[in-house]
């Protein structure tokens, strides 16, 4: 129980310091109430963890790239438990997430990454301050 505790202390720690370190237009993400944000906490079998960080690379590449709806994908893993991976989203709008999940892109990562996810929890959260400095 502890392992897990430290585990989600960890993730929400790198979380808010991705986004306060990296956030595109913190005025515009503070200030847009129509937003979808997520976060995705996945363990990864060890075996299989290099493709896995090279799948969801490809993917959320892809995805910032092509898709003006997907506003950020910041992906980060644990540094003392690398298979756990912690994914911040944010989108532009629940229509912008319901589009991202139907695309050629996300389709493959998850075909791709099917056999290498030993669990996945995804939570729904409302941005309290997404603070950062303009680039």
């Amino acid at each position: 129980m502890e392992n897990i505790t430290n585990h989600f202390r960890i993730g929400l720690f790198l979380i808010l310091f991705i986004v306060l370190t990296f956030s595109r237009s913190n005025q515009v993400l503070a200030q847009n109430k129509s937003q979808y944000i997520r976060i995705a906490k996945i363990m990864i079998d060890a075996a299989q963890l290099e493709s896995y960080k090279a799948a969801l690379k490809e993917h959320a590449e892809a995805a910032v790239r092509k898709e003006p709806g997907v506003l950020t994908l910041y992906a980060v893993y644990d540094k003392d438990n690398p298979t756990h991976v912690t994914v911040f989203e944010i989108y532009a709008s629940v229509e912008a997430y319901k589009s991202h999940i139907q695309t050629p892109h996300f389709i493959k990562y998850k075909t791709t990454v099917k056999d290498m996810v030993k669990s996945l929890v995804l939570t729904d959260v409302v941005p309290i301050a997404l603070e950062t400095k303009p680039k």
